[in-house]
């Protein structure tokens, strides 16, 4: 698990290196030395999502073996101010260090300021915080989710027809992230498919809603949901509802591309009522946000560039980012055993 760093000496660069090939080698987890005898606070961003639950399993797993010094997560509930309030309690109760995953990423700088203040770094999972500085953010790229589900639709439809995008919250980086891509994507490559790009701030209801407005003004082809933790659901009832959730080869199908990689879409997916997602890595994300979580409390540093577990990190205006892979399911490997989704509950 080397990582690129910075070369402050030998020996500190030694010791990363022990540490990163000491939790390949134990698979989750070192020892409690690892964070340094420093408290790490954990704080989930909500509850109301198979990934984000899928996450918190992760996480809990790991604080559970003894793997580090780690207070009891709080959640926030999708809140800024809940947020806000459980840094406060955490820092108030010890912790060194802290790994959030702010929902609103332009609404957390002020916290990040004031964690900066006191010298207590922050891991960021999933989201970039607009502003404020954070040691690392452990995230995939989102704008290739975005491409990767332009490019899957547009081959699909063959440059016409018309899409539904549900998506996420603009005010989140990631929505932004994968509403620009996919906008962007659509326009260049495949400028005769209409996109119908709806913004839900990641409520199901909200995007059933506006698919049903969609479905009631005409004929609809494809949708790109940004986050089917939330969406898929509603999704399905309202297409099975209007006896549109028809395998691929039925004319009506609609074909449909998701984000998040939970096993729920991969059943969807073999039983042809979905056709892709893309797979965040909820596994990794909780690896990798302990992983820098201890280094932080170690005092360790790093630097852009490749990793050794296939990412690469990228320099920010307020940090830095391990970018890591998020691959592309399909019905061709829906079924590989390395994908997180196919791991959960085993």
């Amino acid at each position: 698990m080397r990582l690129h760093r910075t070369s402050r000496s030998v020996m500190a660069l030694t010791a990363v290196v022990a540490l990163g090939l000491s939790a390949a080698a134990c698979g989750r987890g070192g020892s409690k030395s690892d964070s340094g005898g420093k408290k790490i606070g954990i704080d989930f961003p909500r509850s109301d999502s198979d990934f984000w639950n899928s996450y918190a399993k992760y996480v809990n797993a790991d604080v559970k073996s003894g793997s580090m010094n780690a207070l009891p997560p709080t959640n926030s509930n999708n809140k800024t101010d809940t947020l806000v309030s459980n840094v406060t309690t955490l820092t108030g109760q010890g912790a060194k260090v802290i790994v959030m995953a702010p929902q609103d990423t332009g609404a957390i700088a002020s916290t990040l300021d004031s964690l900066a203040s006191k010298k207590i770094p922050v891991v960021s999972v999933d989201t970039r915080p607009d502003k404020g500085q954070v040691y690392m953010v452990v995230r995939a790229d989102n704008k290739a989710y975005g491409t990767k589900a332009c490019q899957f639709l547009g081959d699909k439809l063959k440059g016409t027809g018309t899409i539904v995008e549900f998506e996420g919250d603009l005010t989140s980086i990631n929505g932004r992230d994968r509403s620009q891509a996919f906008g962007d994507c659509m326009k260049q490559n495949y400028p005769n498919i209409k996109v119908e790009a709806e913004p839900t701030n990641w409520v199901g209801d909200t995007a059933a809603a506006k698919l049903q407005d969609a479905l009631n003004a005409g004929t609809v082809n494809g949708i790109y949901m940004q986050a089917g933790g939330v969406f898929l659901a509603p999704t399905l009832s309202l297409l099975k509802q209007k006896n549109l959730l028809v395998p691929p080869t039925d004319p009506k199908h609609i074909f449909i591309i998701s984000n998040d990689g939970i096993p729920a879409e991969f059943q969807a997916i073999k039983a042809g009522q979905i056709d892709a997602t893309v797979s965040q890595p909820a596994d990794l994300y909780a690896k990798y946000a302990l992983f820098y979580a201890q280094a932080a409390a170690q005092g360790k540093t790093f630097a852009p560039g490749p990793t050794d577990h296939n990412s690469t990190i990228i320099q920010l205006p307020n940090g830095l980012e391990d970018q890591l892979p998020a691959p592309l399911v399909t019905s061709a490997n829906v079924d590989d055993s390395s994908l997180w989704g196919n791991q959960v509950g085993k």
